[in-house]
């Protein structure tokens, strides 16, 4: 359950909800234009860190998508957390050391879901900077990502961890399916644009 941490020179981000019949799309766009900003197309290896556990079902949006972008088998992104195998509070520090010892220069999307006010539950948002993981349960964590992808899954500010037990899974499975959709057609953009360079 993360908190994100907007970065102070671009604080744009893209705001869906899951029953916008354009929602992927708008997930697709946005996480291209991202590519775009930062450069990504060059031979950078991307990453994903799913984060969420499958114990909650407010907390398992993470490892929802994980396990569904597996399926997919995208190819394009090297994913971490799944149901088999998430990233939770527990290993995430770990998690993080293995990426760096075994990318270079990665660029990583910091995936969880958030809690937020009644308005805003069923929304997914796309924004620059990083997430702070566990900071919605008052966990410390190190902050994850250069982007991240956030699904407001729950109400926030009242007994969280409750909260999250009775989250329904309808939602979150609805809000995973959006966004392995966007994040689909993003991997298969990106195939696409390594082997026209590579003619």
């Amino acid at each position: 359950m993360a908190i994100a941490n907007q970065t102070f020179n671009n604080t744009k981000k893209r705001i869906v909800h899951i029953e916008d019949p354009q929602a992927s799309e708008e997930i697709y766009i946005s996480i291209m234009n991202k590519f775009n900003q930062y450069n990504v197309f060059h031979s950078r290896p991307v990453v994903i860190i799913c984060i969420g556990t499958d114990r909650s079902t407010g907390d398992c949006l993470g490892p929802l998508v994980g396990s569904k972008l597996n399926c997919k088998h995208n190819g394009f992104f090297e994913l971490y957390g799944n149901l088999d195998h998430p990233v939770h509070a527990g290993n995430l520090q770990e998690c993080l050391k293995s990426i760096q010892q075994k990318y270079s220069d990665p660029f990583i999307i910091a995936l969880d879901a958030c809690l937020g006010s009644i308005n805003n539950v069923g929304h997914i948002t796309i924004g620059d900077g990083s997430l702070q993981p566990g900071a919605g349960v008052n966990k410390s964590l190190p902050p994850v990502g250069h982007i991240y992808i956030t699904g407001i899954v729950n109400v926030g500010g009242f007994m969280e961890y409750l909260v999250l037990q009775n989250t329904r899974l309808n939602l979150v499975m609805k809000m995973a399916d959006v966004i392995v959709k966007g994040l689909s057609k993003v991997a298969l953009e990106c195939w696409q644009k390594k082997a026209r360079s590579c003619l």
